[in-house]
């Protein structure tokens, strides 16, 4: 994209500092970067956490001029966003395009879809209504559901869109202020391409992190402005949408410490502000569903689904291949990043032993300290719990793109042009997988399979799918027999850790006896083992297998899948 003309000045300004930084700054765009390499970075960011890029909304009125550099900043702000708005529009559409291919993509949409539909027939979530994810999204899917029915997850699709768009918009915002125009681009631009940089089921479904990503984004944005209270918000956004949100704070704490050193600059206010803004809606959500429920479904309940005992081969074989697989979806723009840190490394190198070489890119104010702690924070993040599913590394996208951005503004404009032609290139090999050809087995298994249950009951009576794949309840359009939608609430399987640790002796506390009593009281009129070979199958389960034995026979089979129907009352 070139860079926005200049804005013809009508009054004669003093050449102070400030004045003389922007127009500095407005005669360098990407087309600058090679000079930008010669004489150094931080050229457009300043000397601390307060100072604004060109034209980021922060123009300071320059007395001598009248008031002309706020007209011009505002004037050249509208100019920069209405260029790069419509190209982030674009090119977010371009890569959420195949999530509209499919009716679903994972089987959290299935769980999420599932969930809505029961708090609109009534449930209470956390009691009839459980998962082990904080409430924001559920009542997203319950809302979307009320607004446009719920036969179809595209309001949710388009949700998804948008929310990756902000996304981009806060953190090209973010570079802008710090590193200039051209930062900010590709800021936008790298963020969008590496969002979908992944298995397209883990990068196309509209599921936690996809909404997560945008309030983390917020709360560094706000963080990076001194705006500490609406930082907390932020921060509780992201852990009201997916508990793992909250390491965000860790570099916003940073970025509100390191200005301690300032004169007359004390901490109290805004660490009283930002732990408001964090604890407050965190709360009002307990309190709202009910603190002991909460705390148990979203903190203490799940201890054995977050230990790796057994299975820790298993775990970091799946982290190496979807840290993989995020690093080959990024590669241009992660070569990009790496090698503007080894002319770093090699000036630094040099100017120890005592030469004077020409600056490296990056020996200025480059600012990412707090960017590569949001980076190490966001990563222990993907770690908890060693499941290391792919959709979780979608996490690291942000930081890993301001990062690319950051270099990318050091490299010489062709160079720079080439990186992100490069990963385009890349992105639209993932697309091309994603549209025709991932596979669509299980899908198409599961819609077989409700249309089986479909053909077998009505739509008042009760089913239980024995399985790891909840989107049957909703494709079937029948209503699940318990609140446990999956059989890792009562065996403890998880496809994060394969057969290890599985059995009625690892499930959730309570689960077994609640378990028991839903059955006791309102029995499913078909129950479906879709375990298919998997260890936490019927005939594994005791407890399962002897209460099929008591009241239910076996009628059928669907590609593996057993089904059971209640067996006739004997006559008095």
């Amino acid at each position: 994209m070139p860079p926005p003309p200049r804005t013809k000045r009508t009054t004669r300004t003093t050449s102070t500092p400030a004045t003389a930084s922007t127009a500095s700054a407005k005669s360098t765009g990407p087309a600058a970067s090679g000079s930008r390499a010669a004489t150094g970075a931080g050229a457009g960011a300043g000397a601390g956490n307060d100072c604004h890029g060109p034209g980021d909304g922060a123009a300071t009125e320059n007395p001598a001029a009248g008031g002309a550099s706020v007209e011009t900043g505002t004037a050249r702000d509208r100019q920069y966003w209405l260029r790069l708005l419509p190209v982030l529009m674009l090119l977010t559409a371009v890569t959420r395009l195949p999530s509209f291919a499919r009716p679903l993509w994972n089987p959290d949409e299935g769980y999420l879809a599932t969930q809505a539909r029961q708090l609109a027939a009534g449930g209470t979530l956390y009691e009839t209504v459980v998962d082990r994810k904080p409430p924001l999204l559920p009542w997203l899917y319950r809302a979307a559901f009320a607004l446009f029915g719920d036969e179809s997850l595209w309001p949710l699709r388009v949700a998804a869109s948008l929310a990756v768009l902000a996304s981009a918009l806060l953190l090209a915002s973010l570079a802008r202020r710090r590193w200039g125009e051209g930062a900010g681009r590709f800021a936008g631009v790298c963020l969008v391409l590496a969002s979908v940089a992944l298995v397209p089921e883990d990068t196309q479904a509209a599921t936690f992190e996809v909404f997560m990503v945008p309030w983390t984004v917020l709360a560094m944005w706000c963080a990076d402005r001194g705006r500490w209270a609406w930082a907390g918000v932020a921060v509780a956004g992201a852990v009201l949408t997916k508990q793992t949100g909250g390491a965000v704070l860790v570099p916003v704490l940073w970025l509100l410490w390191s200005r301690r050193m300032r004169p007359r600059y004390a901490l109290g206010r805004p660490l009283s502000g930002l732990s408001a803004g964090a604890v407050l809606p965190v709360l009002a959500a307990a309190l709202l569903h009910g603190p002991a429920r909460f705390v148990f479904w979203t903190a203490t309940g799940s201890g054995s689904y977050m230990s790796a005992d057994g299975a820790m081969g298993h775990a970091l074989l799946r982290a190496l291949a979807n840290g993989g697989l995020l690093l080959a979806g990024c590669l241009p723009m992660t070569a990009a990043l790496l090698y503007v840190m080894r002319t770093r490394v090699r000036a630094r190198s040099r100017t120890r032993k005592g030469s004077r070489p020409p600056a490296a890119p990056g020996t200025g104010s480059d600012r990412t300290t707090d960017v590569w702690i949001w980076l190490a924070a966001s990563a222990a993040a993907v770690c908890v719990g060693f499941q290391f599913f792919g959709h979780y590394f979608l996490q690291l996208t942000p930081a890993v793109a301001l990062l690319a951005a950051e270099a990318l503004r050091h490299l010489t404009s062709r160079a720079a042009k080439a990186a992100i032609a490069l990963n385009s290139l890349v992105t639209a090999g993932l697309l091309g997988w994603a549209l025709w050809l991932f596979p669509s087995a299980e899908l198409a298994h599961q819609q077989r399979l409700a249309d089986e249950v479909r053909s077998r009951t009505s739509r008042a009576e009760p089913v239980l799918l024995w399985g790891m794949h909840p989107e049957g309840y909703w494709f079937a359009e029948r209503a699940p027999a318990s609140r446990y939608l999956t059989a890792g609430f009562l065996t403890n399987f998880s496809g994060g850790r394969g057969g290890a640790r599985v059995g009625e002796r690892y499930a959730m506390t309570g689960a077994w006896p609640y378990f028991r009593r839903e059955l006791a009281r309102r029995p499913p009129e078909l129950i479906v083992d879709d375990s298919r070979g998997k260890p936490y199958g019927a005939v594994h389960t005791p407890t399962l297998r002897a209460y099929l034995a008591r009241h239910y026979e076996r009628v059928d089979t669907v590609d593996g899948a057993v089904l059971y129907a209640r067996s006739p009352r004997p006559a008095p």
